[in-house]
């Protein structure tokens, strides 16, 4: 037996969007939505949007799921701001909010309650992830779209299903590998640990050198040693 329940609001409220992703937890599998318990024997959801017409929807679904069903839109879009902002997925990425944006998406502002640092963090925004912005409503979580994030193991979980059905991802690669790629890449583009720092918002320069040397990036280049005249 099944069950029907209505969700009512005003307009523009986020209520599709929070349907959506229960629909989406329900047939994942997820043992909560939201921090509340959902029953494992429901696994299956009729999903019925009077607003969303077919090409929306469409469009939508590609968003999340792209030709691979281990595809999913948010975990994309965490990916790419651990790697093109250097942020950290499970706390300073998953509760952005769109009100962190500035008005041309161009930076992020990450409070210092959120920062592992404890300071405040104001971070340039590529291009390329631009790209991928669709502003919302500017106090709803930017991947929920509504008020409320999800839980801190929801990018753990979404991160091995990927893994689990990606044949190009080994073992070893987290979330926070992306980060590594990024601090590797400023690091070679401009050579200045000062940079790297601000970039990762680390507490001070050692943190960064000390970075560095755990993922065994050379700070010295043939360049820099003695010649030989």
């Amino acid at each position: 037996m099944g069950t029907l329940c209505a969700l009512v609001g005003e307009s523009d409220t986020g209520k599709s969007s929070l349907l959506r992703q229960l629909a989406l937890s329900l047939v994942y599998g997820d043992s909560d939505f939201l921090g509340f318990k959902l029953k494992e024997s429901c696994r299956n959801v009729i999903y019925v949007s009077t607003e969303d017409g077919e090409m929306a929807t469409s469009v939508w679904l590609n968003k999340h799921f792209g030709k691979d069903q281990a595809f999913n839109y948010n975990l994309y879009l965490c990916c790419l701001l651990t790697y093109g902002c250097l942020l950290r997925p499970h706390r300073e990425i998953r509760l952005l909010r769109w009100h962190d944006f500035d008005s041309e998406l161009r930076y992020v502002s990450v409070d210092g309650s959120r920062v592992k640092s404890k300071r405040n963090r104001i971070v340039p925004v590529p291009q390329f992830i631009r790209d991928e912005l669709v502003v919302g409503n500017p106090h709803d979580n930017i991947f929920s779209n509504t008020p409320i994030e999800f839980n801190k193991f929801y990018f753990n979980k979404l991160w091995s299903r990927f893994k689990k059905q990606s044949k190009l991802i080994d073992n070893n690669t987290t979330i926070y590998s992306f980060r590594d790629s990024g601090a590797i890449d400023i690091f070679k583009r401009t050579g200045s640990i000062t940079k790297l720092q601000k970039a990762m918002g680390h507490s001070s320069i050692n943190v960064s050198l000390t970075y560095l040397r755990g993922l065994e990036v050379p700070e010295l280049t043939e360049e820099d040693m003695p010649e030989l005249k």
